[in-house]
């Protein structure tokens, strides 16, 4: 039981990680719209005026173009996967990851139902053999046949013992829906990277004036293709 109570806190601090990483995606873009001079500008326009520039400063999903092939942009590859999973692996052009995706989920929420019953079933048999509950109460259904006459501490470890597996598998099917969409957005990142064997490196030195007006040099890296 002690394992399952780490696991289960290390995967609830895992789902809150990558929520954090999504709204701080989200907080940047609307970070970079209301930097937009045209938003600031329209705060005094007339109202026709102002839904036209506010039409202006929504997020940019547009695709990119590099050497004849269309690249999808990153934030509207993870929005798909948020709304449908396994359509921005479809995006990236990894459908094969799709019946990865959808087995596990799968797998999961059976489990996770299959917990929920068996769960439900305890509950029932604890609740009804208690010896402080009336006999004619039956709050929770009645008790299966194959749990007539169970010790009742017994009937008491079984049933919080599957009601924490089956928070647990709540919790895991939370993160391989965020997995999937993490996984979508940093491929749609890695899509337009150069990883060809001819790859070379160019270092560049240049004098530069840094902070508080100190000369300095700033040293930068180029990864280039030798045959392009």
């Amino acid at each position: 039981m002690k394992n399952w109570s780490v696991c289960s806190n290390f995967l609830i601090r895992s789902l809150s990680v990558f929520l954090v990483l999504f709204f701080v995606v989200i907080a940047q873009g609307v970070a970079q719209n209301l930097s937009n001079p045209s938003l600031s500008q329209s705060l005094d326009a007339p109202l026709t005026t102002r839904s036209i520039l506010y039409s202006n400063v929504q997020p940019n999903l547009s695709d990119t173009t590099i050497a004849g092939e269309v690249y999808p942009d990153p934030k509207s590859v993870l929005y798909k996967s948020l709304f449908i999973p396994g359509w921005g692996q479809i995006v990236n052009k990894q459908a094969w990851k799709v019946p990865v995706i959808y087995g596990l989920l799968a797998g999961l929420t059976g489990y996770s139902i299959y917990l929920t019953k068996k769960y439900h079933d305890y509950r029932a048999a604890y609740y009804n053999q208690h010896p402080d509950i009336p006999g004619d109460d039956m709050r929770f259904g009645s008790t299966p046949a194959y749990l007539e006459g169970a010790n009742l501490s017994s009937l008491r470890s079984n049933r919080d013992f599957l009601h924490n597996r089956r928070d647990f598998i709540y919790i895991t099917i939370a993160l391989a829906y965020g997995l999937n969409a993490i996984d979508a957005y940093i491929f749609a990142h890695l899509r337009s990277f150069d990883v060809s064997e001819d790859l070379s490196m160019r270092a560049t030195m240049k004098p530069q004036i840094l902070a508080y007006s100190s000369p300095g040099f700033t040293l930068s890296f180029e990864l280039f293709n030798s045959n392009k």
